[in-house]
């Protein structure tokens, strides 16, 4: 059946005549219209426009369609969660004490927690166990209007693990309503059982994990943790480049804690983004500015782990396409609520209403090239689309750290009505 979406306060279709991620003061544009309706079909967008024009149009499938009722409500597209560490085992709540006791993210996973401590309850859980809790936490997304996400692997660090999680993502993403998308992220971090021996973990990524995950189809992104203390931007390159050679294209979590030319990098191989950003030097953020590398920023792990946060107006001013992620994961980023990330980038990057709404739908979307899909409402698009209950975009920032979905259309299908799940 046809759904008609109509009376609506505003509708945010997120259109522009730019192709690609937008830059600048393409990211305020918001497409807004007002009296206007929605007509879908099966999983596909078929018009946006006023009322008459769509029955002139497809009157029989006016005449057929399911009829919601947006009065007083805003629709716009659904929200594109582009960073999650989406399929892990155990919590880490354990280390909050020590964060706010002045421990440092690298202290704690230097002393066998954070990254180490998820990898080894990773390794122990089964795939039930994974597919189970990741399923739930696909729901809580759903709930807050999140209908695409992005999964990395990399709390296995070894073949076997990484493979669990994959294939776990995978799984969902044939069996649960939300969108996932693969990420392969061996390089996460260097396993206990090779420290002191780096290189010889790298060479393992390279000649046999790489050509793996390539092999089965279990990705489309290669991810690497470039950091002081984990993974150099030369070895960075050495497995970048590895994943390039297989199809794989490329990520990099880039300048989290501290300056180590991991902008620069990404920009270098091409990556289609650069991750955290937290402290990227002014070259690095020219460099991805003219390689159009996207910058995937997340105020929440700069929240919880109390650090510095991404510098997001610079960015946006210098012409960097900017999205906005949650980094979903047990250690530093522990939340779903990817309204409430837009909430921190404004009040905490310097980026305006307009710019948060694009970087968590079209420009999240082409950070994993997905914006000829999803991201924005036009026809021929897949029917990903939010009603919110708020009368006005701006409300959705104002009224802070809340979840105002009412109604979530995913493919076409109603998967969320008044806040709960069908």
């Amino acid at each position: 059946m046809a759904i008609l979406i109509h009376n609506a306060n505003e509708v945010l279709t997120l259109q522009s005549t730019v192709q690609g991620p937008r830059r600048r003061e393409q990211m305020s544009e918001l497409g807004l219209l007002e009296n206007v309706s929605i007509l879908i079909e099966e999983n596909r967008i078929m018009m946006v426009a006023p009322l008459e024009e769509i029955k002139e149009q497809f009157p029989s499938l006016v005449d057929n369609a399911e009829v919601i009722d947006a009065l007083g409500k805003i629709v716009m597209p659904g929200f594109v969660d582009c960073h999650t560490h989406l399929v892990h085992g155990g919590t880490r709540e354990h280390e909050l004490n020590m964060r706010l006791a002045g421990k440092s993210y690298m202290d704690i996973m230097n002393a066998g927690g954070g990254i180490h401590y998820t990898t080894t309850k990773t390794r122990e859980a089964s795939f039930d166990e994974l597919y189970d809790k990741t399923y739930e936490h696909l729901n809580d997304f759903l709930r807050h209007g999140i209908t695409t996400v992005e999964a990395k692997s990399g709390y296995g660090m070894n073949w076997e693990t990484e493979l669990k999680q994959l294939e776990v993502a995978n799984k969902l993403q044939q069996n649960h309503a939300v969108d996932v998308v693969s990420t392969f992220m061996g390089a996460h971090a260097v396993p206990k059982e090779y420290k002191g021996n780096e290189d010889a973990f790298v060479k393992l990524l390279i000649e046999d994990m790489i050509p793996k995950v390539a092999k089965l189809g279990l990705a489309e992104f290669n991810d690497v943790f470039c950091e002081k203390g984990v993974f150099t931007p030369a070895q960075s390159r050495l497995i970048l480049a590895a994943g390039k050679a297989y199809g794989l294209t490329p990520k990099i979590h880039a300048d989290e804690i501290e300056p180590y030319e991991g902008a620069e990098l990404a920009a270098e191989m091409g990556a289609i983004s650069a991750e955290h950003l937290l402290v990227a030097s002014d070259e690095g953020i020219e460099a991805m500015a003219k390689a159009g590398t996207i910058a995937v920023l997340l105020p929440g792990t700069a929240f919880f782990l109390r650090a510095p946060y991404a510098r997001g107006r610079l960015m946006v001013d210098r012409g960097v396409p900017v999205a906005i992620s949650t980094d979903f994961n047990p250690g530093s980023s522990p939340t779903i609520s990817l309204p409430f990330i837009q909430n921190l980038a404004c009040m905490n990057m310097g980026m305006t209403m307009e710019e948060v709404l694009c970087a968590t739908t079209i420009n999240a979307a082409h950070a994993i090239n997905r914006g000829d899909v999803v991201g924005t409402l036009e026809q021929g698009k897949q029917a990903d689309l939010l009603i919110l209950d708020v009368p006005n975009y701006k409300q959705l920032q104002y009224f802070y750290g809340m979840n105002h979905t009412d109604t979530v259309i995913k493919a076409g299908r109603v998967v969320v009505k008044g806040g709960n799940l069908l």
